[in-house]
């Protein structure tokens, strides 16, 4: 018998909690953590100064990513990732790599207010001042505005967490 294991991957707003959620359960699983930050600040230091070039980079990445995260799944290894699942659009790069496969998965949904948001997201900049440019109220706002709950027609198992 051939397990597999668990792609993990989060939806929540900007400040919501991702990040420190997923290090959390990549500890608890010992599972690999991939998390997009990482993968862009190395592979792209200099070329990402707004979010047009966010999205630009972040989807040169994600083809790249795919075969070995289904290797990795097959494999029977879980994967926790730290990519943003905020959109419709996002969350179907992520069942295109489970699906297909019969790889099991958890979306959790981060169900944070605004207020509680732009209060973690200024408290990162105290922590992460080289997050100063980018951990604004005012990027908060423009990304929250692409921001798409989940919902039961996507077909997904949605675990929701409330803060």
């Amino acid at each position: 018998m051939n397990l597999k294991g668990t792609l993990i991957f989060f939806c929540g707003k900007m400040g919501a909690g991702k990040s420190t959620l997923s290090r959390k359960i990549s500890q608890e699983l010992n599972a690999i953590l991939l998390s997009e930050d990482d993968w862009l600040s190395t592979l792209y230091p200099e070329e990402i100064t707004n979010f047009h070039d966010y999205l630009k980079y972040s989807n040169r990445l994600k083809p790249l990513l795919k075969p070995h995260l289904r290797r990795i799944l097959n494999s029977g290894v879980s994967v926790v990732m730290d990519f943003p699942a905020n959109t419709r659009n996002q969350r179907a790069w992520f069942k295109d790599i489970f699906l297909t496969e019969g790889i099991p998965h958890r979306l959790i949904y981060l169900e944070v207010d605004d207020k509680t948001c732009i209060e973690q997201i200024a408290k990162r900049r105290e922590t992460n001042p080289e997050r100063s440019l980018f951990d604004t109220e005012e990027v908060f706002r423009h990304v929250t505005s692409f921001f798409q709950p989940p919902s039961a027609d996507e077909g997904f198992l949605i675990e929701v967490v409330r803060r």
